[in-house]
C-alpha cells in the first residue's frame, strides 16, 4: 500500500509540470521561480535540521562499538571498533562515509523452516547502497559543466570516465544507469524481503520512485526525446548568476526533469534522505569512547534538596521498628518501651 501510494505521488509530480509547462505554457514558473523556491528551501531546511541536531546537548559518552575498548597496556586494543583518540574516531568516520563500513559488515537474520536462527552475508545491500550513492554524487557533479561556462577540467574529467564504454551517439554514460538500477534494487529489496517490506513506510518508497523518474526523465532526454542543449545551458547559466532567461524550444521533458529535481530538493531536508549531513552529527559515531581515561560530569547536574537516609530514618523510626526493619540509631530507652506499648495495643 505504501508502495502504491509512493507511486502515485511520483506520478501527480509528472503530470504537474507535463500540464503546466506543456499544455499551459507556464515555462517562467517551472524553469525559474520553482527552481530558485526548491534551493531556498533545501538550504533553510538543511540549515535547520543541522543547527537543530547541534543545540541537541549530549552530556555522555554514547559511541556504538564493536570491539575492545582502551584499557590496560597489554590488552589489545580495537582502535576501528572503539576509538580512543580524535584521530581514531576520523579513521573510523571516513571509513564509514567514503566506504559504507558498518553497512558492508552487516548481517542479516533469517529463520529457517526448522525454527532455526541463522546468520547470512548482507553483501548486496551494501553494494546496491554503495553503487547508488557514488553514481547519484557522479550525476551530480557531471550536471555542473551546465552551470558553469567554460566546463570545469575536472569535470569533463569525469564525463570521459563515465562515457568510456562510447556506445551510441551520444555516449553512453555509465552512472546513468547504474543510479536507475540501484534505485530499483533498493526498491525491489524492500518489496520481497517481507522483513524489510514490514517496517518500510511511503516515505521509504517515495525517494526512490522520485530518484528512478529523474534518471529515466534524465536519460529519456539524452538519447530517446532530444532536447536544445545550448537553449538548456543558457537557462541554467541564468539561474546560476542570478540572471534568469528562459528561451523558447526546450521541450517539456526538460521542465518535467527539472521539476522533478526541484522536488527532490524540497523534500530532502525533511526526508530520510538528510543524514547526509546527519551521519557527521551522530554521537554513536563522532565520539571517542574514552570514558575509562577521561572523567566526564553531567552538565545537567544541579543543586537539589535531597531527603537524606538520616533524615529519613528520624522521620519514620518508629514505624520501622514497628515493623521490624533495622534502624542505624537506636531510639533512647523510654521511646523504644513507647513505640512497644504503642504496637502492643495495636494488635489487641
Amino acid at each position: 500500500m505504501g508502495a502504491l501510494f509512493s507511486f502515485g505521488a511520483v506520478v501527480v509530480l509528472l503530470l504537474i509540470p507535463a500540464i503546466g509547462a506543456g499544455a499551459l505554457k507556464m515555462h517562467s514558473l517551472f524553469g525559474v521561480v520553482i527552481p530558485y523556491l526548491a534551493v531556498v528551501i533545501f538550504l533553510g531546511g538543511l540549515i535547520y535540521r543541522v543547527v537543530g541536531w547541534g543545540k541537541v546537548p549530549v552530556p555522555f559518552k554514547i559511541p556504538t562499538t564493536c570491539g575492545q575498548q582502551k584499557s590496560l597496556p597489554w590488552i589489545k586494543h580495537s582502535k576501528l571498533e572503539s576509538p580512543a583518540t580524535s584521530w581514531e574516531v576520523a579513521a573510523r568516520m571516513f571509513l564509514e562515509v567514503v566506504l559504507f563500513r558498518s553497512l558492508f559488515r552487516n548481517l542479516r537474520t533469517e529463520k529457517t523452516p526448522a525454527d532455526r536462527v541463522v546468520y547470512a552475508s548482507s553483501k548486496w545491500l551494501w553494494l546496491g547502497g554503495i553503487a547508488f550513492h557514488y553514481s547519484f554524487l557522479i550525476v551530480f557533479i557531471r550536471h555542473l559543466r551546465f552551470f558553469k561556462h567554460p566546463t570545469p577540467k575536472f569535470v569533463s574529467i569525469i564525463e570521459s570516465f563515465d562515457g568510456f564504454l562510447q556506445i551510441g551517439s551520444p555516449h553512453l554514460f555509465v552512472t546513468g544507469l547504474v543510479l536507475f538500477g540501484a534505485a530499483f534494487y533498493l526498491f525491489l529489496r524492500r518489496v520481497f524481503v517481507p522483513a524489510v517490506r514490514y517496517i518500510s513506510l511511503p516515505a521509504d518508497y517515495f525517494p526512490l520512485f522520485l530518484i528512478m523518474a529523474i534518471a529515466g526523465t534524465g536519460m529519456l532526454m539524452r538519447y530517446f526525446w532530444k532536447v536544445d542543449i545550448i537553449k538548456v545551458k543558457e537557462l541554467t547559466l541564468g539561474l546560476a548568476t542570478f540572471n534568469p532567461t528562459v528561451p523558447d524550444g526546450i521541450g517539456v521533458i526538460f521542465y518535467i526533469h527539472l521539476f522533478l529535481v526541484s522536488a527532490l530538493f524540497a523534500y530532502f531536508p525533511f526526508s530520510k534522505l538528510v543524514h547526509l549531513g546527519g551521519v557527521f552529527l551522530s554521537p554513536t559515531r563522532n565520539l571517542a569512547n574514552n570514558s575509562r581515561m577521561v572523567y566526564h560530569p553531567n552538565p545537567w547536574n544541579y543543586p537539589v534538596k535531597v531527603h537524606t537516609y538520616e533524615e529519613y530514618e528520624e522521620e519514620f523510626r518508629d514505624k520501622m521498628i514497628a515493623v521490624g526493619i533495622p534502624v542505624e540509631k537506636e531510639p533512647p530507652k523510654e521511646e523504644e518501651e513507647k513505640a512497644e506499648t504503642e504496637e502492643t495495643e495495636g494488635k489487641e
